[in-house]
């Protein structure tokens, strides 16, 4: 129970502060939303009716205050390029976000895992050269190049589906998931090969434990020095980085949804910022801010839960 109060305490104040940097991250941006909205020809008197208004005339605290008061009371505010709720605005869109991040999610644990333990086992050296190479390969390009290819060799040149052009998902399912593989798949490689290579080392480390060894000394199968022995304490080290995997699916997939033309977050979050809409921007990055927080928190627990010497190490 202390373990889980002292946690909950930091996840409070994480995000206290978290929310306090997002604030102050974008009013240090310049420009004016007033003049923005109203033209470099309004008056000085249109300009101060739109700022008090907005509540951009009062000091940053009483601002701040009110920010935050608003999102306690599920009040994001009003979005000023599209003149809707933020809230609706961001209901609209998150649907497509979270499943693409599901999906990128989902083929990171079923290519990763066991990408990583064949690396980790196998003894051929042309298997871990090429399993090696596709991991360096995997980190170093990035999300938008790995998009663009996609779009040439399965959109332009395969035709397997239309780019830019994706299907709804209640009115063709089929089409709508063939779309989104691609997306998710750009997101999902790079993290691949991190995730393969961290547990591929992971495993090297627990191949040469003691415990391996004994087990196999009693007759143990190599099935079962695996699964109840190796993985096990291998996937320990490995599920934080899986927390940090998760959180960042959600945060970069913002150019990944870009390059596919993807309605989701990410293109409202360009959007909002480029048109110095500071409810609608703000309110996106803490509500990534808050997702990668909380699934950092959810990690801890789980960690926790399997390993409980980090529970009693916090109580010594």
């Amino acid at each position: 129970m202390t373990y889980l109060l002292r946690k909950l305490v930091i996840l409070f104040l994480t995000l206290f502060l978290v929310s306090l940097a997002v604030f102050m991250a974008f009013h240090v941006i310049p420009g004016d939303s007033a003049m923005l909205i109203l033209g470099t020809e309004a008056s000085d008197e249109s300009l101060a009716a739109l700022r008090h208004q907005m509540g951009t005339d009062r000091s940053l605290f009483a601002q701040y205050l009110g920010w935050l008061g608003g999102i306690f009371r599920g009040d994001l505010g009003v979005s000023l390029k599209y003149s809707r709720s933020v809230a609706d605005l961001l209901a609209s869109r998150v649907v497509l976000t979270s499943i693409l991040g599901l999906m990128s999610l989902v083929m990171i644990f079923v290519i990763g895992i066991p990408l990583g333990l064949f690396v980790g086992r196998t003894k051929n050296p042309v298997a871990r050269a090429f399993a090696e190479a596709f991991s360096i390969l995997g980190i170093s390009l990035p999300g938008f190049f790995l998009s663009l290819l996609l779009i040439w060799i399965f959109g332009l040149w395969l035709k397997v589906f239309t780019p830019g052009s994706c299907a709804s998902l209640g009115e063709d399912p089929a089409g709508f998931f063939r779309f989104m593989f691609f997306p998710a798949l750009a997101v999902a490689l790079p993290q691949v090969a991190v995730l393969s290579k961290y547990l591929a080392a992971s495993v090297w480390e627990e191949e040469a434990a003691l415990y391996v060894k004994a087990a196999r000394s009693r007759g143990c199968s190599s099935l079962r020095v695996l699964t109840c022995h190796i993985f096990k304490n291998a996937i320990v080290s490995v599920v934080p980085l899986l927390g940090m995997i998760a959180g960042s699916i959600f945060s970069g997939s913002i150019i990944v949804e870009q390059v596919f033309g993807i309605s989701g977050i990410g293109r409202l979050l360009i959007s909002a910022v480029s048109y110095r809409d500071f409810p609608l921007a703000q309110s996106i990055v803490l509500y990534i801010a808050v997702l990668v927080v909380l699934i950092n928190f959810l990690v801890d627990l789980i960690v926790q839960a399997i390993d409980p010497r980090i529970r009693l190490a916090g109580k010594k």
